[in-house]
C-alpha cells in the first residue's frame, strides 16, 4: 500500500502541533485544531486505530514539533551480539528504548541495556544516527530517529527484564526473528560491520 497518506498526516500534525505553540491570533489558533483534526481523521480513515486514541496518542504533543529518538545498545561477545526477546511480540532486538529526558544517549544506553539483559557495560562508541523512515520498518505515526551505541560488558549476569522475556547472544549467520518496529536484519548486521572493522566510520541516516 502506497503510505504516502501517513507521511501527510505527520506532515499535518507537525505543522499543527507547531502553530498551536507560538500562535497568538485566535483564528490561527483555530485553524491550526482544525488541521490537527484533519491528521486524527486521516489516521482514523486509513487504520482500525479510533479516533480518541489517536489524538490522546499522536496528537496530544505541545511545544516545537521534533523527531522521537529510540537508542539502541549494541554488545559483543565471542563474536556473537546480544539480542533481547520483547514479551510485546515475542521477537528478538538490540536492548534500548526511548530516549529519556535528562539523561546523555551513553547514559540511556546503559540503562536499557542493564534493564532489559541484567548486563553492566559501559559505552564505547556511536556508530550509527539512522532516520527510520528509510530502513524498512513497518510504518508508524512518529518521525524517529535511531541511535546505535557500542557497548562493552564489565558486570552483570544475563537476566530479563519488566518488558523482556529472553536475553542471549546470537551469530550473525544464525539470527532469530526480530522485532522489525525495533530492528531490522539489516541493521543488525550492519553492527556486525563494526566489529569486523573497528575504524569504519559511523553511519547517518
Amino acid at each position: 500500500m502506497d503510505m504516502k497518506w501517513l507521511d501527510w498526516a505527520k506532515q499535518i500534525q507537525a505543522i499543527a502541533q507547531t502553530g498551536l505553540t507560538y500562535g497568538k491570533d485566535v483564528y490561527d489558533i483555530e485553524r491550526y485544531e482544525e488541521l490537527r483534526k484533519i491528521s486524527v481523521d486521516i489516521l482514523a480513515n486509513y487504520t482500525s486505530v479510533n479516533k480518541e486514541k489517536i489524538s490522546l496518542t499522536f496528537a496530544s504533543d505541545s511545544g516545537y514539533a521534533t523527531p522521537k529518538v529510540d537508542i539502541r545498545g549494541v554488545v559483543f561477545k565471542d563474536n556473537k551480539i546480544l539480542l533481547v526477546q520483547e514479551k510485546i511480540d515475542g521477537a528478538w532486538a538490540l536492548p534500548g528504548g526511548w530516549s529519556d529526558i535528562g539523561l546523555s544517549p551513553s547514559e540511556v544506553a546503559v540503562k536499557e541495556i542493564k534493564e532489559e539483559s541484567g548486563f553492566d557495560v559501559v559505552p564505547l562508541r556511536l556508530l550509527a544516527v539512522l532516520d527510520k523512515k528509510f530502513h524498512g520498518h513497518p510504518p508508524e505515526p512518529y518521525h524517529i530517529y535511531k541511535m546505535f551505541i557500542q557497548c562493552e560488558i564489565t558486570g552483570g549476569t544475563a537476566e530479563t527484564g519488566v518488558e523482556t522475556s529472553a536475553v542471549q547472544f546470537f551469530d550473525r549467520h544464525d539470527l532469530p526473528e526480530l522485532s522489525l518496529e525495533r530492528n531490522t536484519a539489516e541493521q543488525v548486521k550492519t553492527m556486525f560491520e563494526f566489529l569486523d572493522h573497528p575504524t569504519k566510520e559511523v553511519i547517518l541516516d
